[in-house]
């Protein structure tokens, strides 16, 4: 079983930047693709982007492409997104999951940290 815990979240001007991070525990996710995702007050939840296992390939969704990056530690067994340029759009609860398959199936889940942007 895989534990995921998100920090880093806070409150932040426009044009400013957070780091978040994702931990994981129980077992090594170094194997696994992992993913960042959002989730905005009454919108439905998005992919923000992913890293493949090896932190070589990554994908980022355009509506953070090139103001956000993933990178990863598999030494630490973290996670991170570096959200720089900061929307208020981009005000949402962020979560991290695991996909062991490395076929977007993200099996285990974090409980989130919040970010909020303002004007």
């Amino acid at each position: 079983q895989v534990q995921l815990e998100e920090s880093g979240g806070g409150l932040v001007q426009a044009g400013g930047s957070l780091r978040l991070s994702c931990a994981a525990s129980g077992r090594t996710t170094s194997s696994y693709a992992m993913g960042w995702f959002r989730q905005a007050p009454g919108k439905e939840r998005e992919i923000v982007g992913s890293i493949s296992w090896s932190g070589g390939n990554t994908y980022y969704a355009d509506s953070v492409k090139g103001r956000f990056t993933i990178s990863r530690d598999n030494a630490k067994n973290t996670v991170y997104l570096q959200m720089n340029n900061l929307k208020p759009e981009d005000t949402a609860v962020y979560y991290c999951a695991a996909d062991p398959s490395g076929r977007g199936r993200y099996r285990y889940w974090g409980q989130g940290t919040q970010a909020t942007v303002s004007a």
